[in-house]
C-alpha cells in the first residue's frame, strides 16, 4: 500500500510539473515539449550533458523543442525516474543500469569488476560500437518500452576509505557501501568486505559517523559530494566504469515525426565525443582539486599492475554468479562482449 501511494504522488508529481512547463513553454512557440531526468545535480556530468543536449536541439529545431532538464531527485529516486520513462511520464532519461537491474537482468554485466580495459578511451570505443550492447541489450530494453540511444562512460571507479586499501586482505571486514545489487555485493564478498546497501544520499555522513567505511564512485563524483573530506584515504583502482545510458521512451521515439527524430539521432552521435570530454575534464581536474586540499587531506595511492591483478584474479569467477542468475541471455551478451573487448584490445 505504502508503495502503490509513493508512486501515485510521483505520478502526479510528473503530470503536474510537465503541465506546468507546458504552460510555460507555450509562451515560447514550442511545438513538443520533452522532459529529461537525470541521476546527478547541476555541475555534474549527467545534468550538464542533458542541459547541453537541451541546447542542441532547440537550435536544431529552431526552437520547435523545448527540453525540460531535472536534477536527481526532482521527480522520485533512480528506480522512480526509470519506471516513470517507461511508462511515458517522461520522453528521456539518463539511466545507469544499476537501476534497470530488474527490469532487464543481462544489464548488471556493467556491475562486474575488472571487464573492461583500463583505457577509459577504449572503453568508450567498445562503448559505441559493441553489438552486445547496441543491438542484443537495447532489444532487452526494448522489451520494456525503453530505448537505449547510447552508452557512455563518466570514468573510471575509484575507492575512498578509512584505511589504505591496497590489497584484498585489506577489504576483511570493511563496511563498504554499495547500490541495491546481489551482483555488486558478490563482487565484494569475493574481497571479503562487508557490502553494506545504502542511498548516496545518506553517504556522506555515514562515511563521516563511520558507520560505513567507504565507498566507490568516479573521481567526479567523490569531490563533488565531498566524500574526500571525511575519508583519508583514496585509493586509484579502475577496477570498473561507471556507465550511463541515454534513454528514450520506444512508443514516443517510434512516434516522432521523422525530422525530429532524425534530429535525436544526430544530438545523440554529437554528444558522444562531449560526453566523454565532459568527464575527462572533470575527473582530470578534480583529481587535483583532491590531491591538492590541504584543508581536508586525502593520501591518494595507485595500485600497481601487480596490486590490480590481485582483485582481477578474485573478481573473475563472479562471471559465474552473473550468467547464473541474472537473465536467460546472460551468457551469451556477456560473452559475446568479452569476445568484442579483446578483439578491441
Amino acid at each position: 500500500m505504502v508503495m502503490f501511494l509513493k508512486k501515485g504522488l510521483l505520478l502526479i508529481l510528473a503530470l503536474a510539473t510537465a503541465i506546468m512547463l507546458a504552460a510555460c513553454g507555450d509562451d515560447d512557440g514550442a511545438e513538443f515539449q520533452w522532459d529529461f531526468v537525470t541521476e546527478e545535480v547541476q555541475g555534474q556530468v549527467q545534468y550538464e550533458y542533458a542541459d547541453e543536449f537541451a541546447e542542441r536541439m532547440a537550435e536544431k529545431s529552431d526552437g520547435r523543442v523545448q527540453i525540460n532538464v531535472f536534477e536527481y531527485g526532482g521527480l522520485g529516486d533512480g528506480v522512480d525516474q526509470a519506471e516513470q520513462l517507461m511508462d511515458g511520464y517522461t520522453e528521456l532519461a539518463i539511466v545507469s543500469p544499476g537501476f534497470t537491474g530488474t527490469m532487464v537482468e543481462e544489464a548488471q554485466l556493467f556491475a562486474l569488476h575488472f571487464l573492461f580495459p583500463d583505457d577509459v578511451a577504449l572503453t568508450q570505443q567498445i562503448l559505441d560500437e559493441s553489438e552486445a550492447l547496441n543491438v542484443e541489450l537495447r532489444e532487452k530494453y526494448e522489451e520494456h518500452n525503453m530505448t537505449p540511444l547510447a552508452f557512455w562512460t563518466e570514468g573510471a571507479m575509484q575507492w575512498t576509505s578509512d584505511r589504505p586499501l591496497r590489497s584484498p586482505a585489506d577489504f576483511d571486514g570493511f563496511q563498504i557501501r554499495i547500490q541495491n545489487s546481489p551482483l555488486i555485493s558478490s563482487s565484494y564478498e569475493a574481497y571479503d568486505a562487508d557490502p553494506t546497501v545504502l542511498d548516496w544520499s545518506e553517504l556522506y555522513t555515514s562515511l563521516q559517523q563511520g558507520a560505513v567505511h567507504g565507498q566507490e564512485n568516479p573521481i567526479f563524483f567523490i569531490e563533488d559530494a565531498g566524500f574526500h573530506e571525511v575519508q583519508d584515504h583514496m585509493t586509484i583502482s579502475n577496477h570498473n566504469n561507471y556507465v550511463a545510458m541515454t534513454v528514450v521512451n520506444t512508443d514516443f521515439y517510434n512516434d516522432l515525426p521523422d525530422d525530429i527524430r532524425e534530429m535525436l539521432d544526430e544530438t545523440v552521435e554529437e554528444m558522444r565525443p562531449v560526453a566523454f570530454e565532459m568527464q575527462e575534464q572533470m575527473n582530470e581536474e578534480l583529481l587535483d582539486a583532491i590531491i591538492d586540499n590541504e584543508e581536508t587531506p586525502t593520501e591518494v595511492y595507485e595500485l600497481t599492475e601487480a596490486e590490480r591483478e590481485a582483485f582481477r584474479e578474485l573478481a573473475i569467477p563472479v562471471r559465474q554468479f552473473f550468467i547464473d542468475n541474472y537473465g536467460d541471455d546472460s551468457e551469451r551478451i556477456l560473452n559475446q562482449l568479452i569476445e568484442e573487448i579483446e578483439a578491441a584490445q
